[in-house]
């Protein structure tokens, strides 16, 4: 064989891997299963996924720089938190060009107004929750928290909720105000260039984590690293949480709610390891929001995130493929969710109304907590599939 004919080959295996990646989504139970995997691999490193604290710190450090604030808060590029959240937006930005998803997509005015108040009230709901659908649902169960349970709850109303205003809106609002605005075909062909602005995005991200650890700050480079993977995984995959919460409500389907499922069963067991041995403090991210705090967090926020078409994850990830939609969920979650923090932390009745934390061991011990959160999460998955057999809980239009 010659070296012509060799180099076809290892061309064509190249193609057909990068088609395999890139080309199509990835199946969604993956999706769960690799998350699942990252969330305890995160915490094992430096500290829990989260998305709501490091759009606070955005929030925190734009209010501060516009003179509201009096205090500056801890640089955006050093916390932990903003570091997982820009991550993630990296991760899907570089994801989304590798995969020529990348685009700038318009909306009509209604959507991006829907944007702008799904945004805020995702903000009021993981200011009052202690985190968004990351932080404070999927984490703090993790972490065997019952503020996560409470949360769930929330979550599941709000997002009835929510989906029962959108059929309102469909049938008295006119049709053309709704509809979805694309990206425009004009100019410049991007997807030719598209793979290789992918490959220097994620060029620069490994660059930027071996400048991390050159400068002592090695637990933030592999922190963004870890980001990068989230955003990554999950825009491969299309994991939603909204759609966890909102299909089995619209069209019955479950396959979203089972990959949450697969992956949260693998992050509340890495979770409970690493607390039960002592390698993870047993109140770490176990949120001051049981119950009103949680409960109620988590309805306003399911509601803004059916409203804004993504949650606190999936609004940075589809921003980072281009949604100006999302983009302005991202800014007005991470105003709010700041404005709204600050205000329960200056009151003492505000901050006791949210709630208290409840670690769950500390009442059941390890064992039963884990029965517990397991059965919750195992009945969730019969309930989604049976009702994905029975359309029982699907909601007419």
């Amino acid at each position: 064989m010659n070296n012509k004919k060799k180099n076809s080959i290892v061309v064509e295996i190249f193609r057909n891997g990068y088609q395999t990646i890139f080309d199509n989504n990835w199946p969604m139970w993956l999706g769960g299963l690799l998350i699942g995997i990252m969330s305890v691999i995160t915490f094992a490193w430096a500290r829990p996924w989260g998305v709501a604290g490091g759009l606070r710190n955005w929030g925190d450090w734009l209010l501060s720089v516009a003179g509201i604030y009096k205090h500056s808060p801890l640089s955006p590029l050093l916390s932990t938190n903003s570091i997982l959240t820009l991550g993630l937006l990296w991760g899907a930005f570089g994801s989304a060009l590798l995969s020529k998803q990348f685009a700038v997509r318009s909306a009509p005015p209604l959507e991006l107004f829907k944007g702008v108040v799904g945004g805020t009230l995702m903000g009021i709901g993981a200011a009052m929750s202690g985190g968004c659908n990351v932080g404070g649902f999927y984490t703090a169960v993790s972490a065997l928290s019952a503020s996560g349970l409470a949360m769930m709850l929330g979550l599941i109303m709000g997002a009835y909720l929510g989906l029962r205003y959108l059929y309102w809106e469909m049938e008295h609002l006119p049709s053309g105000s709704v509809g979805g605005g694309g990206a425009s075909e004009k100019g410049f062909d991007w997807l030719k260039i598209e793979p290789y602005l992918g490959a220097a995005v994620f060029i620069a991200a490994i660059v930027c984590a071996y400048v991390y650890s050159k400068e002592a700050y090695t637990r933030v480079g592999g922190l963004l690293l870890c980001g990068i993977a989230f955003g990554f995984i999950i825009q491969r995959t299309r994991f939603c949480f909204v759609r966890g919460f909102r299909d089995p409500f619209m069209t019955g389907e479950s396959e979203v709610s089972k990959a949450i499922v697969l992956s949260m069963v693998i992050s509340v067991l890495g979770f409970a390891v690493l607390k039960w041995t002592g390698l993870r403090g047993e109140n770490v991210y176990v949120p001051q929001a049981f119950w009103f705090g949680a409960l109620v967090g988590g309805i306003i926020f399911g509601f803004g995130m059916i409203l804004a078409g993504g949650c606190g994850s999936g609004s940075v990830w589809r921003a980072g493929e281009g949604h100006i939609k999302l983009m302005l969920a991202v800014i007005f979650f991470a105003l709010s969710t700041s404005l709204f923090k600050t205000w329960i932390n200056s009151s003492k009745v505000l901050k006791s109304l949210m709630g208290y934390k409840v670690f769950l061991p500390n009442f059941l011990t390890y064992k039963w907590s884990l029965i517990l959160i397991m059965g919750i999460l195992f009945g969730y998955y019969l309930v989604t599939t049976w009702n994905e057999e029975t359309e029982k809980f699907v909601v007419e239009l």
